[in-house]
């Protein structure tokens, strides 16, 4: 179905990239080769920043389109790494190095499956093959600056690992800074107005309340207050203002504005979202997509940690080779096998939806 030489090109392009540095924001020299890959196998880049991205040879404006994301910045090493996270060095089967298993694994299957398909004319989809930035930090400078410059697409598969499987959800994200206001007095008399007391309740709210519906695949929204603080440097003083952060992980039964809505109608203080980009995904399990997987043997599942699905304006799958455990990790690696599953993997899917016999 597909040549060895494709696992080939995959493996020596993740030994590249994982002898490139290319922390969140520096990712410029995997950028380059990243292009270089593409060029050099005839295929037309448009580069914006650090972001590459591509689309098939026999791309047709009126059709619609997939889109292949995944990212190739890295976090910095863990600092209990043993080996060198630059050296991409092969031992029993692993290929070691920073990036290896996120998600350089799932970029380099991504990319081996767009050029299995690159030259093929009569798809029924376009293919576009988008290698972001920032992905690490959710950074504005990743995926979310070339979106208005990608061409239209229906749906994503989003290159994360996931063991091949497909998370079919995945909860977003809502960093809440809350303040409490009080009123400054001695603490030794019956005076001032203590904004910490005021916290509290606020905080044995988020730690009790249940937003009623659940989601099938990613279950409840969670809620955990992290950080709380007073301005106060004495002891003896009544602190006039508490602010402390709350983690909300959403879920695909709410948008965050219903959400900030709930919360702000039942505390007692200022409540301010950092952002609110980091939106909860989904795909419908009657999707063609999810119905080629679950025929591949796939197993769905709701993923609880995000990813650039947060920032992308369609439906779409999580899926990948390598195991999301391993991921920032000291001596991260990923299977070569793994490797060479995932493009199968892909390849399977995008036939599949493209209506192409796999027999």
């Amino acid at each position: 179905m597909w040549t060895e030489e494709r696992y080939e090109d995959a493996v020596q392009l993740l030994k590249e990239l994982i002898a490139t540095p290319s922390f969140s924001k520096e990712e410029q020299g995997t950028a380059a080769i990243l292009a270089r890959f593409l060029e050099q196998r005839g295929v037309a880049y448009h580069q914006h920043l650090n972001n590459v991205w591509a689309v098939n040879k026999h791309f047709d404006p009126v059709k619609p389109g997939i889109l292949l994301n995944s990212h190739h910045d890295t976090v910095k090493p863990n600092p209990q790494y043993t080996r060198d996270p630059f050296a991409p060095d092969v031992v029993d089967g692993k290929l070691y190095g920073l990036g290896s298993n996120d998600a350089g694994g799932c970029l380099v299957s991504l990319l081996a499956a767009f050029m299995h398909f690159y030259e093929q004319g009569g798809l029924p989809y376009n293919i576009i093959i988008a290698a972001t930035a920032e992905e690490e930090i959710s950074g504005t400078n990743g995926i979310e600056s070339i979106l208005s410059q990608l061409p239209p697409f229906e749906f994503a598969i989003v290159g994360e690992p996931t063991k091949t499987d497909l998370a079919i959800a995945e909860k977003g994200l809502m960093v809440l800074d809350c303040v409490a206001h009080g009123k400054a007095g001695h603490a030794a008399r019956d005076e001032g107005e203590n904004a910490l007391y005021k916290a509290m309740d606020a905080i044995a709210w988020f730690r009790t309340y249940r937003f009623p519906k659940e989601s099938p695949t990613l279950g409840p929204v969670k809620m955990s207050v992290t950080v709380v603080q007073t301005s106060n440097k004495a002891h003896n003083v009544v602190p006039a203002e508490c602010s402390f952060v709350v983690d909300v992980r959403a879920t695909d039964q709410y948008t965050l504005e219903e959400m900030l809505e709930v919360i702000r109608a039942n505390v007692q203080c200022d409540v301010t979202p950092r952002s609110m980009r980091m939106r909860p995904s989904f795909i419908p399990q009657d999707h063609a997509l999810v119905k080629a997987g679950i025929g591949l043997g796939k197993q769905l599942y709701g993923s609880p940690t995000t990813s650039d699905q947060a920032l992308i304006p369609a439906i779409s799958v999580k899926v990948g080779p390598g195991d999301s455990a391993r991921s920032h990790t000291a001596d991260e690696f990923i299977y070569l096998d793994e490797i060479h599953q995932g493009i199968d993997t892909y390849i399977k899917l995008l036939s599949v939806v493209n209506g192409i016999n796999l027999k």
